[in-house]
């Protein structure tokens, strides 16, 4: 049994749904299909959530937009017979849609408990619209199996309980397809509807796979897989046939948006291959993402993160590697500031610590109060920082058995003459990262795929 997902652009317009279909039903066995919102439809929904919060919509206008874009499609799509039927389940619940952003209108505030519940109204429809679309299939209620729970206030799922849930909503084998909404969630203890935040419909889709042991999560979206790097830049980029799990989450956790991290963990840890499809080149062979390595020491992809700041600590102190990373590390924990880069030359009392411009000045905050005392006493010289720059990845598996390639990468970068702010490629065996000023990612990114590839 594998399990199917198919993202926005997917389920985005009549065409696309066309090639849904065709690719549902020409599946060899029945399967469970995981759904989004209809393409751009999320967004439209929070922008008019906070339109209606400070009474600037026209509500009813905007919902009905809603309805005509959900009823071109079940005409265009669903049998006759069944069309009143679904138009009547789809108005439903946008005339509940409309009911709370009056409600928001009317007391002027949007809370998050709200917002959760707007948002979950684009899965919810589409889900029961694909569901009828689909000949020899079910709709299934993604808020009565997967459930989260509050984790320092964030909505978390609830693994063990979505997992015997989803044992008992789905009896194996599957006699027809089922059709669920990805994302939508519900809270275990007050039956709030809530999400599984970003990348929410891949994480669905994963839990479901890991609980029933698919034999396969295929990942459907518009791309034909992984890249070599972004074909948007690198014209003669190459789809990676083949990687492990680790270098896909390395490839996406700096960059490439093929995937979200978080969506690997539930089918990595049963070892449930996943493939990246193209819903509308469904003929190309993807990328099969496994845990067999099939090179060690070789480059498999490129990526890169924009919109990043460097903060270098200079001093005696830096010599004590183990207490400046531990020290550092903490105070960005404390503050939720996520790490990306770390770099320490071997011949220089620096250390430095890269994560993204907007959070440069509380971390620079965090790291005076933590290293006050060594301020004072002269161990710590100066604490500066340098926004605008871009992280450059380098991944593939045992990376750093290619003696040499991080200080070479770094000649081409210099002869170019573009200025490499800091290089760490002995902190990870999987990535090389190289910090570069965001006006010189592209040409950058050019002259490593060259010379990687």
């Amino acid at each position: 049994m594998k399990v199917l997902k198919f993202g926005g652009t997917s389920v985005g317009t009549i065409q696309s749904l066309k090639n849904v279909k065709q690719i549902i039903e020409s599946l060899d066995q029945p399967a469970i299909i995981v759904v989004s919102a209809l393409g751009g439809l999320t967004d439209r929904l929070i922008a008019t959530a906070h339109a209606a919060a400070r009474n600037e919509s026209d509500i009813k206008d905007s919902v009905n937009q809603f309805k005509t874009r959900h009823f071109d499609i079940i005409d265009a799509l669903i049998p006759a017979y069944k069309q009143q039927e679904v138009k009547l389940m789809v108005s439903e619940l946008l005339d509940q849609l409309e009911q709370i952003y009056r409600g928001v209108s009317l007391i002027g505030d949007l809370s998050e408990r709200t917002l959760d519940m707007i948002v979950s109204f684009g899965e919810r429809c589409s889900s029961i619209i694909v569901a009828n679309m689909i000949n020899g299939s079910k709709h299934h209620n993604t808020l009565s199996f997967i459930k989260t729970e509050k984790w320092f206030n964030r909505n978390i799922a609830d693994r063990t309980l979505t997992e015997r849930n989803i044992k008992e909503e789905f009896t194996l084998p599957l006699n027809e397809h089922a059709v669920i909404g990805g994302f939508i969630s519900e809270d275990r203890d007050t039956h709030e509807i809530t999400n599984l935040g970003r990348g929410g419909s891949d994480y669905t889709a994963a839990l479901v796979a890991a609980a029933l042991n698919a034999e396969m999560l295929e990942i459907w979206t518009d791309v034909d897989g992984f890249m070599t790097s972004d074909p948007r830049i690198i014209h003669d980029a190459k789809i990676i046939d083949q990687m492990s799990f680790i270098e896909s989450m390395e490839l996406c956790s700096f960059g490439a948006k093929v995937i979200y991290p978080p969506t690997i963990y539930p089918v990595f840890h049963k070892n449930i291959p996943i493939k990246i499809l193209n819903t509308f080149n469904p003929s190309a062979p993807g990328t099969l993402i496994t845990d067999t390595i099939v090179s060690k020491g070789i480059p498999k992809g490129i990526s890169s993160l924009n919109n990043m700041a460097i903060i270098s600590i200079s001093g005696q102190l830096t010599t004590n590697v183990a207490e400046i990373n531990s020290r550092a590390y903490n105070a960005m924990a404390r503050n939720g500031i996520s790490v990306f880069l770390v770099a320490q030359p071997d011949n220089d009392l620096s250390f430095s610590i890269t994560m993204r411009d907007a959070d440069a000045p509380k971390a620079r905050e965090a790291l005076s109060i933590e290293f006050e005392p060594e301020i004072q006493s002269g161990k710590v010289e100066t604490i500066e920082v340098e926004t605008g720059l871009s992280i450059i990845a380098i991944v593939g598996e045992a990376i750093r058995q290619a003696k040499g390639l991080g200080p070479r990468l770094v000649n081409t970068l210099q002869r170019a003459n573009i200025n490499v702010k800091a290089i760490s490629d002995g902190t990870s065996d999987t990535t090389i990262a190289l910090l570069v000023a965001q006006e010189d990612v592209t040409e950058s990114l050019k002259l490593i795929h060259s010379q990687c590839f």
